[in-house]
């Protein structure tokens, strides 16, 4: 599958909250670490006047620069403005969304002082394209191809949104494949055996929660049915006690912080921390100095109280796992293990609600729940770029459809082509009639389980005309879906008699990105790039000058042997140096570099006429050269050690 000078491939997971990427290296599967040392990345990207950042730093600046800080584009990846989530999600972020073309959500933010627009597929596709830095760095060969994860209930829109956005950064998307999926790869990559196990997946991440219950046996990983809810997690956990502390705060003080975005932000970030905490003790503060008006807020959140707090959220996750279980036609008693994924599955009365239903059982808690899904998602890399041992290209899976698809062509009724939990890739065909002297019949194609077309989610429109007058027929007319292994459809129509064919690739349906969309934003995503190499650049030659001028007036400060006159040179072209760094801040790469070197024509002549530096010859002429080694910038303060040295070597 990998194209020669494509590089390795690797697997990320494209989480709501964190991302985390990992690739088969040293014979496994490794998780990457990013440049923290952190195994998940925070999904942010920031904005300011000078630069733009990614992750762990994004995330930090949050606080102080609430409206440039972007998060959360999974919760708008692939939607409309006038959806009602997004319309619903606008009231708790601090950084403003608007309707662009086709009632797209575009984020607008200030960037370098003038007024950026980016959508979600542009800001997922700068956390994409990190990740793959983090990965390129640590394999040490480039990347280009890339298993991509979605939850398993996003909608055509939305995983081929998450395509676009990896196109953007410049990526080969080979696969992309259900969370909970992947998770199931990486619990049953390492179980050995040939007995059928019945696995219940549970991911409860920041911002999606997906249930499936797949069948796993030697290395062959069937799915038997998802459920989920791609707006519940994590985040709308925080959300309750965000809300919980603003009317505290409201009620104890008489202000009303809700409209304050950098509050909000602290409070959240005050919220999420306190969550964690929650899930190791009964009890925690909240503490936030001058959060409004110079008003501090010290409180206290049980464990208790969070659980009241989220009491109906945790219920609709406990219905979607027994819906599951129903779809999948296997009892609770049938189910071997109950695996846990995503970092809100760590909450112990959701692990208490699921032992319950379980009559007892244990989750297993043998796979990171942080990590699994971007495991199993490497794992496929590995597979379908050869690469891997055995057991890794033994792995067979076999996943479903989430929704049921179908059309709507005879007024307002949904005709059910393929049920929801069918095995993909799939293609199936089916025939429907004309009416008498029809020239033009109109194929909308929906995704849902309502029974009424119009309440399903549109996939895409397309007609067939020139149909020849004629009495009306049965059977006349064949419609052809077919579903690939990502997940991603077309749909074909063909009048058997008259010859006529049409069809739509669902991915070019109005309202998604076009392919001269995406190329303007792989540009503009380049030109991003180049930018912030020209700030890193910049930022490092201005760092060298000013590390320089200060170890050299400080070496020469404390250095002895060296005249009055030299020492007041130096002083004077660190002051300039200081003076000059301070009114050039813009200046160019090559200006800090031409200053380092004027600099270094000042300070090497003296540092080379100094005794110090005639004594380290000598000292070089009869030490051992591993002493030496140890004292690269000897000077005379450094004479006593050397002495004592000397005497070891009865010198």
């Amino acid at each position: 599958m990998a194209g020669e000078g494509e590089g390795r491939a690797i697997g990320i997971d494209l989480g709501t909250t964190y991302s985390c990427v990992a690739a088969w290296q040293h014979n496994r599967i490794e998780i990457i670490a990013n440049d923290q040392g952190n195994r998940t990345t925070p999904s942010y990207v920031a904005f300011s006047n000078n630069e733009r950042l990614i992750g762990e730093a994004a995330k930090n600046q949050v606080a102080s620069a609430p409206t440039n800080t972007v998060f959360d584009a999974k919760r708008l990846i692939g939607r409309k403005f006038n959806d009602s989530m997004v319309q619903s999600d606008m009231k708790l972020w601090p950084f403003k969304v608007i309707s662009g073309v086709d009632d797209k959500p575009m984020i607008v933010v200030t960037y370098k002082s003038e007024k950026k627009q980016f959508s979600a597929e542009e800001i997922s596709s700068m956390v994409l394209s990190k990740m793959k830095d983090f990965a390129e760095a640590y394999l040490g060969s480039s990347v280009k191809n890339v298993v991509v994860t979605v939850p398993a209930y996003f909608n055509d829109s939305q995983r081929q949104a998450t395509k676009a956005a990896g196109d953007i950064a410049g990526l080969n998307i080979v696969r992309i494949i259900n969370e909970p999926t992947a998770a199931a790869i990486a619990y049953g990559l390492d179980k050995e055996g040939n007995v059928a196990k019945n696995v219940l997946i549970f991911d409860l991440g920041g911002g999606t929660f997906d249930v499936s219950v797949a069948t796993i046996e030697a290395g062959i990983i069937e799915v038997k049915a998802i459920a989920g809810d791609t707006h519940l997690g994590g985040q709308d956990f925080d959300s309750r006690m965000v809300n919980h502390f603003i009317e505290e705060f409201e009620r104890k003080n008489g202000k009303d912080i809700s409209m304050n975005p950098r509050a909000i932000r602290r409070l959240r970030s005050a919220c999420e921390r306190a969550k964690r905490m929650l899930s190791s003790t009964s009890q925690t503060n909240i503490e936030i100095e001058s959060l409004f008006e110079g008003i501090d807020l010290f409180s206290t959140i049980t464990r208790a109280r969070f659980d009241e707090l989220n009491l109906d959220l945790f219920m609709k996750c406990m219905e979607l796992v027994e819906k599951c279980l129903s779809d999948a036609k296997v009892e609770k008693s049938s189910v071997d293990e109950v695996v846990l994924v995503g970092g809100s599955s760590r909450i112990p009365k959701v692990q208490e609600m699921l032992k319950e239903i379980f009559n007892g059982k244990e989750a297993c808690k043998t796979i990171n729940p942080d990590e699994a899904v971007a495991y199993g998602a490497a794992v496929l890399a590995a597979k379908l770029s050869g690469e891997g041992n055995e057991k890794v290209q033994n792995v067979v899976l076999k996943d479903i459809t989430p929704l049921s698809l179908g059309i709507s062509c005879n007024e307002d009724v949904m005709t059910v082509i393929i049920p929801r939990n069918t095995c993909i890739p799939i293609r199936k065909e089916r025939y429907f009639g004309t009416h008498d002297n029809q020239t033009i019949v109109r194929f909308s194609v929906f995704e849902g389980e309502r029974s009424k077309a119009t309440d399903n989610n549109l996939l895409g429109e397309f007609e067939l005309e020139g149909i020849p007058t004629a009495p009306g027929r049965d059977k006349n007319l064949k419609v052809c879906f077919n579903i690939d292994e990502n997940g991603v459809m077309n749909v074909s129509a063909e009048h058997v008699d008259a010859g006529l064919k049409n069809k739509i690739s669902i991915s070019n349906y109005k309202g998604r990105l076009s392919e001269k969309e995406v190329a303007k934003m792989v540009k503009d995503a380049e030109k991003y790039e180049r930018e912030d190499k020209e700030f890193r650049n910049k930022a490092d030659a201005r760092n060298a000058l000013e590390n320089y001028a200060y170890e050299m007036r400080n070496t020469t400060r404390s250095a002895t042997g060296i005249e009055a006159a030299d020492k007041e040179a130096i002083e004077d072209a660190f002051e300039s140096t200081m003076i000059w760094l301070d009114s050039n801040k813009l200046a160019k790469v090559d200006a800090f570099k031409e200053k380092l070197e004027e600099l270094e024509l000042i300070y090497n002549p003296i540092v080379a006429n100094s005794p110090s530096a005639s004594i380290k010859k000598w000292i070089q002429s009869v030490m051992p050269i591993s002493i030496v080694q140890g004292f690269p910038s000897l000077c005379c303060c450094d004479f006593v050690k050397v002495i004592q040295i000397l005497k070891v070597y009865g010198e």
